[in-house]
């Protein structure tokens, strides 16, 4: 990964443990938060936490959601960097990864010190590539607000090293491969995509802490990068940088994945005759690995579809189950009429997850082994599977979820505020953006700093309406 073995970050994670015991003490029953960019040091961290369930931040959320997550997940540390470090709650012990594998500073429990981990060099890690992985809780990653608080999905090894090793056959990852990581590690769709299966097949994952579509366009021109993937907004951006800078060459550009959003013929074809390179739509979502569907390597490409489902992945079109105000289901799933041709996507495989931290009903239910995803599908006449929609109360803006009970919430408990309304405003190149109508003696102004403080940067209102 980058300039690192994976072995040198896996070893540096686990020689902080051995060599800082306060850390270790923090963690004793309790979960490992991780609030990093995408970097080398996230998996430095991932081995830091020692097979415990690791809660994985958004690095771009507010303050507010981040104490929400610690707090729900009862973390007993985060590893960070100096950067991130101001957003997490006093109390809670951290540890800055800025120069990571070489060095961390741990500071909780009323002191602050340095752990050199160079002693990494000596420890011979060693693993195999097919392990089945156990079924103990490998992340939490919060999620499915529909009733207005994130849930803590908790996904285990197995579900993760079996999409990772799924995703490895659908892509044909291989040695070769050079990976261009700029999906944030703490969603699944950069972590196992860009990260865990590229490097399960023994490539080099390129790591962008921060999205820059001109270095990115760089790497790919240059010969860089074999493989990227993202949301559809990403490719957009990149097409953007290619005809400012005049960059129309692929380099070695074999392989584009676009998921998390719907992905429209337009931008496919743009990107085919920019790159000469197809676009291969995907489908998943966290309760599932994340990856259900894709338009796997060794088949044609079939633009405007999802794809096949994954080797160990079973995907059916199921009657859609409508939600209620408490983001629970209202029938009974497992009657759920099967579909031929249409239908809610429902999952069932080794990738589905264990469930959510809190226990809560709200949220995906999964019922004799399906996960009724609340997505809609159509089957066409090769089998294949197009997105037709949502049946549960959430819409898509740059490849994130956004879910209006959670943005009512938040915002409803500021003074003066007498009720809330989240509108989804189409806007093509962002896949839609956030109204919000507010009635109450408050500004607009006040009620932007109030979404600032509590909500992330992709849940910050575009339209905001006083009446």
């Amino acid at each position: 990964m980058d300039q690192f073995e994976t072995q040198q970050l896996v070893a540096a994670g686990l020689t902080l443990l051995q060599r800082c015991a306060p850390l270790v003490r923090a963690l004793s029953g309790k979960r490992g938060a991780i609030l990093l960019p995408t970097s080398p040091a996230f998996f430095t961290a991932l081995a830091a936490c020692d097979g415990r369930g690791a809660v994985l931040v958004n690095p771009w959320a507010a303050p507010a959601e981040i104490a929400h997550q610690l707090a729900d997940a009862r973390a007993g540390a985060v590893f960070t960097i100096g950067a991130f470090a101001g957003h997490v709650p006093r109390h809670i012990p951290r540890v800055l990864l800025d120069d990571a594998p070489r060095v961390a500073r741990f500071a909780g429990e009323g002191t602050s010190r340095d752990v050199d981990l160079a002693s990494h060099a000596g420890l011979a890690i060693t693993g195999e590539p097919d392990a089945p992985g156990r079924d103990d809780e490998a992340a939490i990653v919060y999620t499915s607000a529909m009733a207005g608080t994130p849930l803590g999905a908790i996904l285990t090894h197995r579900n993760l090293l079996e999409n990772a090793g799924s995703t490895v056959a659908a892509a044909g990852n291989g040695a070769d491969d050079q990976v261009l990581a700029v999906l944030p590690f703490a969603h699944l769709f950069g972590l196992v995509v860009t990260g865990a299966a590229p490097l399960l097949a023994g490539a080099r994952v390129v790591t962008m802490p921060r999205f820059v579509p001109a270095r990115a366009v760089e790497l790919i021109a240059g010969g860089k990068v074999t493989e990227v993937a993202g949301v559809p907004a990403v490719f957009r951006s990149l097409l953007g940088a290619m005809e400012r800078h005049g960059e129309r060459g692929a380099g070695e550009l074999r392989l584009c994945i676009c998921g998390g959003s719907p992905l429209s013929a337009d931008l496919q074809e743009q990107w085919f005759d920019a790159t000469g390179v197809e676009l291969r739509q995907g489908y998943g979502l966290t309760e599932a690995g994340p990856v259900c569907l894709f338009n796997r390597v060794d088949m044609a490409n079939a633009p405007g579809t999802l794809g096949e489902p994954l080797p160990g992945v079973r995907v059916e079109l199921r009657t859609p189950v409508p939600y209620d105000e408490s983001g629970q289901a209202r029938v009974d799933l497992a009657a759920a009429d099967v579909s031929a041709d249409a239908g809610e996507i429902c999952v069932r495989g080794d990738n589905v997850f264990a469930g959510y931290v809190s226990g809560s009903p709200a949220g995906l239910a999964v019922r004799d082994g399906w996960l009724h995803t609340g997505d809609l599908g159509r089957r066409d006449s090769s089998g294949r599977i197009t997105f037709a929609g949502v049946a549960k109360p959430m819409f898509t803006r740059n490849g994130f979820n956004v879910y209006p009970r959670e943005i009512e919430r938040a915002v409803s408990s500021m003074p003066g505020i007498d009720g809330v309304t989240v509108r989804e405003l189409a806007e093509p190149d962002r896949e839609s953006e956030i109204g919000l109508d507010v009635r109450g003696a408050v500004s607009e102004d006040a009620v932007r700093r109030w979404c600032a403080e509590r909500l992330s940067a992709y849940k910050q209102p575009s339209v905001v309406s006083i009446r």
